[in-house]
């Protein structure tokens, strides 16, 4: 583990000095690709002014708030079409098309809908989120051996037991992936939705990414840049990671 992580540190240092020395050697204007102390500095003075830590904590909820409302509609959804064929037919081709959709694509119908309203920017996330949750359900919950269920009702499971005690426990894997992948649809549908729709109730990093292009600040877009990138991270190590290291343990499906 140590070594993995000596490993990894090493490569950024590279790719930090690589950068530093592209700048150095003009390869690219400085407007275009800014260094990396003056991204560090951008960085430096919006955590020190708070605008940085403000446009994560406006970030984050909107991000939250319509992740959630993805899955307490996406579950359910997903359930429903695995277990009905013409549910399948009409809601699990629905998703499947829309999946396919770019987030972008609902910022037009969400202004048009809800306005330059936070209504607006929640619609665009709940809809990145959304389709790709059915999908995973509907697949997790398809894929699992029919044995199980069978095994379950001779012994007396039937109904909603079943699906609580034998179906949602065995998909659990997939329903995971799903929820990941709709973690990810959802940061993608939020930075564009903010890019797009400028409103009073509070500036998120969409905006701050925004501010930067409309300036030509290249350090300001790039920072903002790396630090998506670092939310996205920590999220994953610190919450997807360990529930699916527990799963594969749980299902013996972990590497040795």
């Amino acid at each position: 583990m140590i070594a993995r992580w000596l490993a990894a540190g090493l490569f950024f240092v590279l790719l930090v000095a690589a950068w530093y020395l592209a700048v150095k050697a003009h390869i690219w204007s400085p407007i275009l690709l800014p260094s990396p102390i003056s991204v560090a500095d951008y960085v430096k003075s919006a955590v020190e002014d708070g605008t940085l830590w403000e446009a994560t904590q406006v970030t984050v909820r909107r991000l939250l708030i319509g992740y959630g409302l993805g899955i307490l509609v996406g579950l359910p959804l997903g359930l429903l079409t695995a277990s009905s064929r013409w549910c399948q037919d009409t809601i699990g081709v629905l998703a499947l098309g829309l999946q396919t959709l770019p987030s972008v694509c609902w910022v037009p119908l969400a202004l048009l809908w809800f306005g330059q309203t936070e209504a607006a920017l929640l619609f665009v996330v709940v809809m990145g989120t959304l389709w790709s949750l059915i999908i995973a359900t509907d697949h997790g919950v398809r894929t699992i051996p029919p044995i199980y269920t069978r095994a379950a009702r001779s012994m007396g499971s039937t109904g909603l037991h079943t699906w609580t005690h034998v179906v949602l426990p065995a998909a659990l894997p997939f329903l995971l992936s799903g929820m990941k992948q709709g973690w990810a649809f959802a940061w993608r549908s939020l930075m564009a939705a903010e890019i797009y729709v400028t409103i009073l109730t509070g500036f998120g990093l969409g905006h701050l990414l925004h501010y930067g292009r409309e300036l030509n600040a290249m350090d300001q877009v790039i920072g903002v840049m790396l630090i998506i990138v670092v939310i996205g991270l920590a999220v994953d190590k610190t919450l997807f990671a360990p529930i699916e290291q527990f799963l594969h343990r749980r299902w013996g499906t972990a590497r040795q």
